[in-house]
């Protein structure tokens, strides 16, 4: 972290003259000016006069960000005035210019030879040498810039470039809160409350239209002069020493409050003891700020210091500084992290930086509408919580805390990457008729539901759903579908605050088979390990961790984990069909090792006289590349196939799915995943042995249609993409589409996509994709 010095104790010694009467005077002055009943430009000019008597400064002039990138002169003293919304630059043109790209102070004792110097003859500024300009800051995105200037040549000091940055605060409340809109001319309309249109990664299909809810919202510092410097000190030393106890108290109970990591809250401990970062903070209220303006103002300069750092590292520690700053700051107002049950709109789209699976369940779900994160890719366990729920997500957003504030207009699009934030009346009609569009469409499914999925020369196809919560059941009615083909277990162990016990385990396996009695169920054994931590568990530490000790690797170790599981399961399907798969499995003997636990368990169940499910079979799933040259032997001891397309491919391209760069470098519809796939189902079918795929591939209908093509006869997907994928076979001719696509990946070579060639097949013979 940066160490940085702010302006010290008011009562500093001033004979220098540089600072007429100390910040805190200024600051007391500057409030008043802003509650007097006057029009913004004059409230402007006011504090440009003020702030220039207390710098003992010839100039002072505010630049206004705009929504098209230039700054203009909103306001001067010292300036020709009749440059006022005439003079213009762009974000890193001239010396303020280069401020607000950089956010960063500059002083200089002979402005006019730097290199970035830009005359604007207008202004009558030729006379200034000296210059100090500050970016005025809001949630460590620019607004504006501050600046003074003098005719002599003089070096400005800390305490006076820490005194412009601390008045610029109240600038950034004045430009956000759109009081200066007022003075804006057609066109050029300030940056702040303009529409902004975003570009992420679509994680689950959907369209939303709400307001944005702040996960951990922002808190709005209004009061910012302080009345009692030692009260708010001793409100600083309360706030922290109750946030230092609420994490103490989170890691001493295992709980790892909105299911943050154990190594996170450790991580929060470690800089909530931070002496630097509390001697800043300190430091801060002793010149004149309340508690919490001072949390504002160091972790504004943080934002603007680390924002730009490309170091992971130091990314990693700014979000640390951050979300502290923010605990803080709710700890001093009292305010709650999450937003209540009874304060959420009911069209609500929730914003975060990032979030456990256990947070967004926190939220009354019947009023979620989407989610926007900043992190989390397309298999974090929120974006599966948030599809189980059924709401549209899109991640991978930078800074888009900073973008948007509580109940700001939002649209997202789950299904293109596409935010739009306080979007214009066109692009929200345009929206809203695409949602009832949308809307249409699943009328449409929904009239498919209780149809088989045959291909119009009588092929048909098994649609399965994947689940890992008891909410998600109730859409196998709603959709049709035939069997649950994944029930994802770790979900609930990673959602509890610890370990469950045995009878909570057999409750919900019960509770599964309870809620849907006629379809058979299967449940795959705990996936953990990777990104995927229990936070009550000890996280272990390893350079690749996508390859390391996780899911059957880490039940075969710790036999006990895994035996508990399974004599859950067991005593759970007494009486019942009951189906039992093994993740990353990547050798025959690793499936054997499982299956001797499993045979363990049905004699415990025996000597103890507990009723066995009525049939149980035990399948394996195909995701570790190793596995396709065993498909033979493995084939000859499970009793069902299951291939996990998203690690089967993100392993065979050696290609991380959650990692931006490359995630979109291969393509599923590629010769060689296609060509492995097909030996797959080749071989099950050989064998006589059901098979089904449960990736994430088999949910969207140009591949499924694929998939179908190859051989497969069951494909586990999402609730929503039963009905597409339903629609898409019901329209194909199977006996063509597996002609066309087997010597399509026959004949061509390399591993290029051959995502355009299907997609043309696919609309020539009138099927929707």
């Amino acid at each position: 972290m940066h160490e940085f010095e702010v302006f010290g104790p008011p009562d500093k010694d001033t004979t220098r003259g540089t600072l007429g009467g100390g910040p805190r005077l200024l600051l007391r002055r500057l409030r008043e000016v802003m509650a007097e009943p006057v029009s913004p430009q004059v409230r402007l000019d006011k504090i440009v006069i003020h702030i220039a008597a207390n710098m003992v400064a010839e100039v002072c002039s505010v630049y206004v960000l705009r929504a098209d990138g230039r700054l203009e002169l909103y306001a001067t003293e010292g300036l020709n005035r009749e440059a006022v919304h005439l003079t213009t630059m762009r974000s890193g043109e001239g010396l303020v210019g280069l401020i607000a790209a950089t956010a960063e102070p500059l002083a200089l004792s002979d402005a006019q030879h730097h290199p970035a110097f830009s005359y604007r003859p207008e202004t009558g500024e030729e006379i200034y040498t000296s210059f100090l300009g500050v970016p005025i800051l809001r949630g460590g995105n620019t607004l504006g810039v501050l600046v003074v200037q003098n005719r002599a040549r003089r070096s400005y000091s800390e305490e006076e470039m820490e005194a412009l940055q601390t008045t610029a605060m109240l600038l950034a409340e004045m430009i956000a809160s759109g009081e200066l809109q007022s003075l804006v001319l057609p066109g050029n309309d300030i940056a702040v409350r303009q529409p902004i249109d975003l570009k992420g990664t679509p994680i689950a299909d959907g369209v939303g239209l709400g307001h944005v809810v702040l996960h951990e919202s922002r808190v709005i510092v209004t009061q910012i002069v302080a009345e009692d410097v030692n009260y708010e000190i001793e409100r600083l030393d309360n706030a922290i020493r109750a946030m230092r106890d609420s994490i103490d108290l989170l890691i001493e109970r295992g709980d790892m409050g909105q299911g943050e990591h154990r190594e996170v809250l450790e991580t929060f401990r470690l800089f909530a003891h931070d002496r630097g970062w509390l001697r800043r903070l300190r430091e801060a209220v002793s010149s004149g700020l309340t508690a919490e303006a001072a949390v504002e103002r160091v972790q504004n300069d943080a934002r603007a210091r680390l924002h730009r750092q490309t170091d992971p590292f130091m990314r990693e520690r700014w979000h640390d500084l951050d979300e502290l700053a923010n605990r803080l700051l709710h700890q001093l107002t009292g305010r709650s992290l999450v937003t209540s049950h009874e304060d959420l709109p009911d069209n609500a789209i929730i914003v975060a930086r990032a979030m456990g699976p256990a947070a967004l369940l926190e939220y009354d779900r019947t009023k979620l509408r989407g989610l926007v994160l900043e992190d989390g890719g397309a298999s974090s366990h929120v974006a599966i919580v948030a599809r189980a729920i059924g709401i549209p997500v899109v991640s991978d957003i930078a800074n888009i805390i900073d973008f948007v504030e509580q109940g700001d207009a939002i649209i997202i699009d789950g299904g293109t990457g596409d935010v739009h934030v306080r979007p214009s009346t066109d692009v929200e009609n345009s929206y809203a008729e695409k949602a009832r569009l949308r809307a249409s469409r699943q009328a449409q499914y929904h009239k498919l539901r209780d149809l088989p999925a045959t291909t119009k020369d009588g092929v048909t196809i098994e649609l399965q759903m994947n689940a890992g919560l008891i909410i998600d059941l109730q859409h196998v009615a709603e959709t049709g579908a035939a069997s649950i083909g994944l029930f994802r277990t770790e979900i609930q162990f990673m959602v509890a605050s610890q370990f469950p016990r045995m009878s909570e385990q057999i409750l919900l396996y019960r509770s599964v088979f309870d809620a849907i009695p006629d379809k058979p169920i299967t449940f795959r054994t705990l996936d953990i390990g990777s990104d995927k931590v229990l936070p009550y568990m000890d996280k272990v530490e390893e350079e690749n961790p996508a390859l390391g000790w996780r899911a059957i690797r880490l039940g075969l170790d710790r036999p006990g984990l895994l035996r508990s599981q399974l004599r859950a399961m067991l005593r759970a399907g007494a009486g019942r069909q009951l189906r039992i798969m093994f993740p990353m499995i990547a050798t025959v003997e690793e499936f054997a090792a499982a299956k001797r636990l499993v045979d363990r368990e049905i004699a415990h169940l025996t000597r103890h006289k507990y009723e066995p499910p009525s049939e149980l079979k035990i399948g394996v799933m195909v995701e570790v590349p190793s596995l396709l040259w065993q498909l033979d032997e493995i084939c000859a001891r499970a009793d069902f196939l299951s291939v996990g397309s998203n690690d089967l491919v993100q392993y065979m391209y050696a290609a991380d799915r959650d990692n931006p760069r490359v995630a979109k470098r291969f393509d599923n519809l590629s010769a060689p995943i296609l060509r492995a796939l097909k030996s797959v189902a080749e071989k099950a079918n050989e064998a006589k042995k059901p098979l089904t795929l449960c990736g994430e591939m088999g949910g969207r209908p140009l591949e499924a249609i694929v998939l179908v093509a190859l051989g497969y006869r069951g494909l586990s997907m999402s609730p929503a993409s039963i009905g597409p994928v339903k629609a898409a076979i019901l329209a194909m001719d199977f006996a063509k589409t597996q002609k066309y696509v087997i010597d399509l990946i026959t004949r061509v070579d390399g591993g290029h996509s051959l995502r355009e060639e299907l997609a043309a097949f696919a609309k020539t013979h009138g099927i929707p994709i």
